[in-house]
């Protein structure tokens, strides 16, 4: 698959010890199946020597059901493709307008465990946030960030060999309509917003660019 070559993310100056190499690539409309793929080729291929990656990309219109996500929450069909994936959590859907961060991180190298890397990546969303001025939260047991109970940011992983892939999708400013032809992430009545909605014009791309480098931070401020 076509990749940009990788640009070096330079945590900020907060952490405590210093940071594991984290490259950036910034792959653009990515089909997939094809960015699926070429996650799972990059881990299973990487040895204790490949530097970690982050790729920030967006998907054409696709759902995506988690390994044990349930059918039934699709609920009505449409042109939209659905494909079974090997993360974690139900049922969500990609689009035009979505920032999707696939976190391809060596957690034993980081001395991170999932649940906190979790945190995390959550936390990278709630900083962003709040260089707007909006509070975003967590919610116990559905993992995420929302603001005013609507979900902003979904989130599921999968650990091979103690390294991640996946990630997070943002909402950005995308066509919503499609969200409510699923549960989304499993839960009936979720209701789901973006950051055009709550007042923040900012592109996908710098959108994307925010969440690297707060999300840079956080790992850098965290990892040991």
């Amino acid at each position: 698959m076509p990749q940009a070559a990788p640009a070096p993310i330079v945590p900020g100056a907060a952490r405590r010890v210093p940071a594991a190499p984290l490259a950036l690539r910034r792959m653009g409309r990515t089909a997939y199946a094809e960015a699926y793929d070429a996650m799972r080729a990059f881990t299973a291929r990487r040895t204790a020597e490949t530097p970690d990656e982050l790729w920030l990309l967006e998907h054409p219109p696709v759902y995506t059901l988690g390994q044990a996500g349930r059918p039934e929450h699709l609920l009505r069909a449409n042109a939209i493709p659905v494909v079974r994936a090997d993360r974690g959590g139900q049922i969500t859907y990609h689009g035009p307008g979505q920032v999707v961060a696939y976190a391809l991180l060596d957690l034993r190298r980081r001395g991170l465990a999932v649940r906190r890397l979790v945190w995390l990546l959550e936390q990278s969303v709630i900083d962003l946030l709040a260089g707007h001025g909006i509070e975003g939260a967590r919610r116990a047991g559905a993992p995420g960030v929302y603001v005013r109970d609507a979900k902003l940011a979904a989130l599921g992983l999968r650990v091979r060999g103690g390294c991640t892939y996946h990630g997070l999708a943002l909402n950005v400013d995308m066509d919503l309509a499609p969200f409510r032809d699923i549960n989304p992430c499993g839960y009936e009545g979720l209701a789901v917003t973006q950051l055009a909605d709550l007042g923040v014009r900012l592109s996908p791309a710098e959108a994307g660019a925010a969440l690297a480098a707060a999300l840079a931070r956080a790992l850098g401020a965290d990892a040991h």
